[in-house]
């Protein structure tokens, strides 16, 4: 597992192993969806959801955004992200990791008034509908801004335009083998 652009292109990241498991975001699946997002990562504030490792944050600050926000409940996997934070930008100022529930720090974001313009929600694939609801409740609750990108990284098979809420819409929608990364706007 890599960064594969920007600052830290082709840098390692340290991986789950084999107790941990996780299902990070395959590096040809984060290299397309970011070349996608492109113009959107530049100065961007960037949420990671069901981090795991972090991967997907830290290629948005590879990559130019100001900063990313990490939220992963698992204890040792959001260790792991500390770690690969370290390793690629010390302590900066330009992360924060939460470890607690998506919903622990989606209130808790919230009522600090903080705003993202990007998201990214990965959760295990069994449950991918939990990452659809964090990502549709950070636009209704203001944590989104108006104009965000929002992407879901869920089973190839999933019915995500189904589930939906009638203000969302599917922008685009970037399939790769099993899996598949649905960026979502607001509608208007």
């Amino acid at each position: 597992m890599r960064i594969t652009g920007g600052e830290w292109r082709s840098r390692r990241l340290k991986g789950p192993g084999r107790t941990l498991r996780l299902r990070p975001t395959p590096d040809a699946m984060r290299e397309r969806a970011f070349a996608v997002l492109r113009d959107r990562v530049e100065g961007a504030a960037v949420l990671d959801l069901f981090a795991g490792t972090g991967a997907v944050g830290l290629e948005a600050l590879s990559r130019g955004a100001a900063r990313s926000v990490f939220v992963e409940r698992d204890r040792t996997a959001a260790r792991l992200v500390e770690a690969n934070c370290e390793a690629l930008c010390g302590s900066s100022e330009r992360v924060r990791v939460l470890h607690r529930s998506v919903q622990r720090a989606l209130a808790e974001l919230g009522s600090s008034g903080e705003r993202f313009s990007l998201a990214w929600a990965d959760p295990p694939f069994d449950s991918w509908q939990e990452g659809l609801e964090a990502l549709a409740a950070a636009f209704s609750d203001g944590l989104l801004e108006p104009d965000a990108t929002a992407c879901l990284e869920c089973p190839a098979r999933a019915n995500v335009e189904g589930a939906l809420p009638e203000w969302l819409r599917v922008e685009r929608d970037l399939a790769g083998g099993a899996s598949r990364v649905v960026l979502l706007r607001r509608r208007g």
